[in-house]
């Protein structure tokens, strides 16, 4: 676990990697969950609008300074765009977004993009100036 931690804090694309992993297992998990193939091209239109929105979230995250790793306030961040931006992107699209759907994905992805930061990265505060870094000299975003 030692190893996955520093693997988590230290590498800034290991935290999007994982994210966008785990958006892909929401969507599959969805699709198999409501009797739809689970195949590539049915798994991709289920993500994109989350992916798309999970990148607008990160991109939000990295203008607020936020260490990317951690729970408060980037991963909420992360989390509560990928929600809603999901949500409107699939609305644009003409694609629907019930009320019981809006509520199983806002906890599910709670779970998904909030939990590894708890256990990998920690719950703290992290709004960092540009000139610090972390232990391991990757920088504010690590």
């Amino acid at each position: 676990m030692r190893s996955l931690r520093s693997l988590y804090r230290g590498h800034r694309a290991f935290p999007l990697v994982l994210d966008v992993v785990l958006v892909v297992v929401f969507a599959t998990i969805g699709r198999a969950s409501h009797d739809e193939p689970v195949t590539p091209a049915g798994v991709f239109v289920t993500a994109w609008p989350f992916v798309i929105a999970l990148l607008c979230g990160w991109a939000l995250a990295t203008l607020l300074r936020a260490r990317i790793a951690f729970v408060w306030p980037a991963g909420v961040v992360v989390w509560l765009v990928t929600v809603a931006g999901g949500m409107l992107l699939r609305i644009a699209t003409g694609d629907t977004a019930a009320t019981a759907f809006v509520v199983v994905a806002s906890i599910t992805l709670a779970v998904f993009l909030l939990v590894p930061r708890v256990v990998l990265g920690g719950f703290r505060l992290s709004r960092v100036d540009v000139a610090s870094t972390d232990a391991a000299g990757t920088g504010p975003l690590a």
